[in-house]
């Protein structure tokens, strides 16, 4: 566990909680991966479970540890809490240096505070840099030798996509676009906001991701929700815990599936065009409930939250219960572990990597809080074959967390570079990192 400097009168309230609270794993991490994840009981307990690893960085010279045929390394260090990324057609990689805005109504009570701090201790409080980094690899050798600050003073920025000349920035409270040509290193035209998004003084969660479809007249955005499970009220959770649908030629939107408690991840898969989604679903059910997923997004389809998870599984904590909302949610397609916290989702369409990997989804665990013993902290694959996934996933990269349970790093977006290597944005390492076939005969 980690320290907290705690009040001494709140931290004696908090260890008589903690003591009979603190929920253990009956399962193993395993049963919550799958098309069909193994789901207990719920065990709420007053006090959450709390076990993070408290983020440090990573030591002089030190790396992930990729899978076998596989070899990491550094495409860009000194970066500052890089969370998302995108690939342009000219190889050159955007990097959203980003985290969340002011949100003061998101951590009142005791409880709030306690939530502060342990985000704190995860490395999840430093401000908010704000910009989108571009970096270019100019002589091909896998590491970046070129960066500048291509778009300045956002909001908390997170997804990016380009259609034709003009590039889309999904900030936490709006979609704004800005001109763009192949080979620009800066930006400086003040961008048009397109749609605004939820967000407001509470904003729980932050990130906004979008994607465009591949004829370039719709965007595609996630919206988290604005609670763990509806208790800041329902009237503050509107058009949020979706994935809204923004028709670029009249600006106009609605929603596109929604019940999905805070999706991040969006691609599509490569067999069948689907458009897929990787979703974080809620806390404090115990630590075996309730896994995190990645589902293909129907058109119109509800995903439970925050009435149910997992199609009808009734989540007791919310008032008033909606049976009729419960009665036509959507089981998702693939469990990704519980609360290990799965954000970025990267199809694998390229044939520099070994061709088991072809077809697949490359998902960025980005680690527990919830759940003990913790989960996630790397990233993983999960093969698919004729759109669907067919597989346990595989681990790619591990080694984030040391052995004294500190976090060196924490995954976050992944993508796939122009040449076929995995890209990964660790927000805590402050590291964009390379995975790429190892070379033959090197040990």
């Amino acid at each position: 566990m980690f320290k907290l400097n705690f009040h001494p009168v709140v931290a004696s309230m908090l260890l008589l909680g903690l003591a009979g609270c603190d929920h253990w794993a009956t399962l193993p991490e395993s049963a919550g991966f799958g098309p069909a994840p193994t789901l207990p009981p719920p065990h709420p307990t007053l006090i959450p479970t709390v076990q993070i690893a408290p983020a440090k960085g990573w030591p002089s010279g030190a790396t992930p540890v990729a899978a076998a045929g596989l070899v990491v390394t550094p495409y860009a260090a000194g970066l500052d809490h890089p969370r998302w990324l995108y690939v342009l057609p000219n190889g050159d990689v955007l990097v959203a240096e980003s985290n969340g805005p002011s949100r003061p109504d998101d951590a009142r009570g005791i409880k709030g505070w306690v939530a502060s701090r342990i985000m704190e201790q995860a490395g999840a409080t430093v401000p908010s840099a704000n910009r989108i980094t571009l970096l270019r690899d100019t002589d091909g050798d896998g590491t970046a030798d070129f960066r500048s600050e291509l778009l300045k003073d956002l909001n908390s920025p997170f997804g990016m996509a380009l259609v034709g000349n003009k590039l889309y920035v999904a900030n936490t409270d709006s979609v704004m676009r800005f001109p763009y040509e192949a080979g620009d290193t800066q930006i400086r035209v003040p961008g048009v906001k397109i749609v605004g998004l939820p967000a407001g003084t509470i904003n729980h969660h932050w990130t906004r991701n979008i994607i465009a479809t591949p004829d370039g007249s719709r965007l595609y955005v996630t919206v988290g929700s604005n609670s763990n499970v509806g208790e800041n009220g329902m009237e503050n959770e509107a058009n949020r815990a979706a994935i809204l649908e923004v028709n670029l030629a009249t600006g106009g939107w609605r929603p596109f599936a929604t019940g999905l408690r805070n999706p991040n991840g969006l691609d599509w898969e490569p067999h069948t065009g689907a458009l897929w989604t990787t979703v974080n679903e809620r806390d404090e059910l115990g630590s075996d409930l309730v896994p995190d997923f990645m589902t293909a997004a129907q058109d119109g389809a509800f995903y439970g939250w925050p009435y149910s998870y997992y199609g009808p599984h009734v989540d007791t904590r919310v008032k008033p219960q909606r049976p009729d909302l419960v009665a036509r949610a959507v089981a998702p397609d693939y469990a990704l572990g519980a609360h290990t916290a799965s954000l970025g989702l990267a199809f694998y369409r390229s044939t520099l990597l070994p061709q088991h990997y072809s077809g697949g989804a490359f998902i960025g665990q980005h680690g527990s809080w919830n759940r003990q013993p913790r989960s996630g902290y790397k990233v993983i694959f999960v093969a698919f074959a004729d759109g669907h996934p067919v597989a346990a996933p595989e681990d790619v990269l591990t080694g984030f967390v040391n052995a004294k349970g500190n976090a060196l790093g924490r995954p976050a977006g992944v993508a796939v570079d122009r040449a076929g290597a995995l890209l990964v944005a660790d927000d805590v390492g402050n590291v964009v990192w390379r995975v790429q076939p190892e070379a033959p005969g090197r040990r």
